[in-house]
């Protein structure tokens, strides 16, 4: 939950989420704001339209058909500035759109223009309600095109009920007049809105680019810590490899970091060699000091024979240990600074099965090798040797004489697949992740090659696996261990190739 709090991709998250409900919210609460300026709006002009269209009334009921020749300069007189009026007709027993015409208009049109005014209106559908009934007071919100180009906004339709037949006043104004308003059309077209939007878009565009401005940084700073480490770019410096003045800090303080490790596998490297020799040198002394004794002792001494015996032993763990231990503190100095340069796993896997053909046919135990040539990985030849050899000691240890060792190096698409399969006993399907852990062995030693050999206590001592996983996830490969189906252990280990 911690670490999530903390995360700047969680964060990311909850400011997008942020940016977007925000003007959501807003844009639901402005535009109902604006439908309730709208309705007020409305409402005034609508009742504008039907006093008009009520002083009209007279002159359309008149029996009189001369008084109608009037009636343009009637419009033209109640039409205040801004206003406009359509006026429409369906005689008696006309049904359809096309028995609606078009009388008088103010503005005026001329006969062209009053065709393509009557077509555009039956486009919008103003005619649908008057072809079906001539009880209307139709509140409305058109806005129209006039044929001029400029733009107005129906308000509202009174039908008026005559002997000759169905009128219609049309009450309109100027687009001009609602400027900015959304009567007529959708909130999200209004200019204050675009206006808004817009704004909000850079701010957006801004922010995005901010945030991948920061993100591209941190996976330059992330791919220069991960060269520093592989050894895959010439610089060692981050401070010199940096080019965020705002990571400077940041920088300085991995380089002591990396100042110090290295200082510390220095240092863990000479304290290995200097324990290894302060050791052996008095376990060689002793060793010295027994061959006399062996001479001097009677065979026929049998205690004393057995107390030799046993100091050799005692001096043989011994001995062992001391090579341990140098290995362990060999193997964390390497972790802390491993080194990498680019290594033929190839060639090095069959230079030392050559020299391992000998220790295979001593042992009865027949190997085999299917290995892919030029593959290279980044890494230490050291640290390869250890895996190999741990890997390969382990299965020729646990191998029945007459049983084979199937020893694999494949060329995968971008990592090197190694597997070692021995026909030994295997390990418990529980256990074969313990198996990796330091001082953990299931595994036991074959039985001795030659009847009537005595079986010597296994020096094993439960690192090798250890020390192979350590290595191998140093230089960023994974392994893992299955059982055979048919009998005996896969050990599979993965491993970057060096692409360069």
């Amino acid at each position: 939950m911690n670490r999530a709090i903390h995360s700047l991709i969680a964060k990311f998250v909850i400011m997008v989420l942020v940016f977007f409900a925000v003007p959501a919210l807003l844009y639901q609460e402005f535009r109902q704001a604006d439908l309730d300026r709208q309705n007020i709006v409305l409402t005034a002009v609508r009742e504008q339209g039907r006093l008009m269209a009520e002083s009209l009334r007279p002159m359309l009921e008149s029996a009189d058909p001369s008084s109608l020749l009037e009636l343009p300069e009637e419009i033209a007189r109640i039409a205040t500035k801004g206003n406009g009026i359509k006026v429409l007709f369906r005689p008696a027993g006309e049904e359809g759109v096309q028995g609606v015409f078009f009388v008088a208009s103010e503005p005026r049109l001329s006969s062209d223009e009053l065709r393509k005014e009557r077509a555009t209106l039956v486009e919008q559908g103003v005619f649908d309600n008057l072809t079906a009934s001539c009880l209307i007071e139709r509140p409305m919100a058109i806005r129209h095109l006039r044929p001029s180009g400029l733009e107005e906004l129906l308000t509202s339709m009174t039908a008026i009920q005559t002997d000759a037949g169905c009128w219609a006043v049309i009450a309109t104004q100027s687009a001009q007049v609602f400027l900015g308003s959304s009567i007529g059309q959708p909130y999200w077209k209004t200019l204050e809105v675009q206006i808004a939007s817009a704004i909000y878009l850079g701010m957006a565009f801004i922010l995005a680019i901010l945030v991948f401005t920061v993100w591209r940084d941190l996976a330059r700073f992330r791919d220069l810590a991960r060269g520093i480490r592989e050894g895959r770019v010439a610089l060692t410096s981050f401070t010199i490899g940096n080019k965020v003045p705002e990571l400077e800090p940041v920088a300085y303080e991995f380089d002591r970091m990396t100042h110090t490790l290295r200082e510390s596998s220095d240092s863990i490297r000479r304290a290995a060699e200097d324990n290894a020799h302060a050791f052996k040198t008095p376990l060689a002394i002793i060793r010295q000091a027994l061959e006399p004794l062996n001479k001097t002792v009677d065979p026929e001494n049998k205690r004393g024979q057995r107390a030799l015996q046993v100091v050799e032993e005692a001096l043989d763990r011994l001995e062992n240990l001391v090579s341990t231990a140098r290995h362990l503190e060999h193997t964390s100095a390497e972790l802390l600074n491993p080194p990498r340069e680019k290594i033929d796993l190839s060639a090095l896997l069959l230079r030392m099965l050559e020299a391992y053909n000998v220790s295979f046919s001593e042992q009865g135990v027949i190997l085999q090798s299917a290995i892919d040539h030029e593959i290279y990985v980044l890494a230490g030849e050291d640290m390869l040797e250890t895996i190999l050899e741990n890997i390969i000691d382990n299965a020729l240890e646990v191998s029945p004489r007459g049983t084979t060792v199937t020893i694999e190096l494949l060329n995968g698409k971008k990592t090197a697949e190694l597997a070692v399969r021995d026909r030994g006993p295997g390990v418990q399907e529980s256990e074969l992740e313990r198996i990796f852990e330091r001082y953990v062995s299931y595994r036991q030693r074959k039985q001795s090659l030659t009847l009537g050999e005595p079986e010597r206590a296994s020096n094993h001592m439960g690192i090798g696996l250890w020390i192979v996983r350590r290595n191998v996830e140093a230089i960023g490969g994974y392994v893992r261990a299955e059982n055979r189906q048919d009998g005996g252990l896969s050990v599979v280990v993965s491993l970057p190739q060096n692409e360069a």
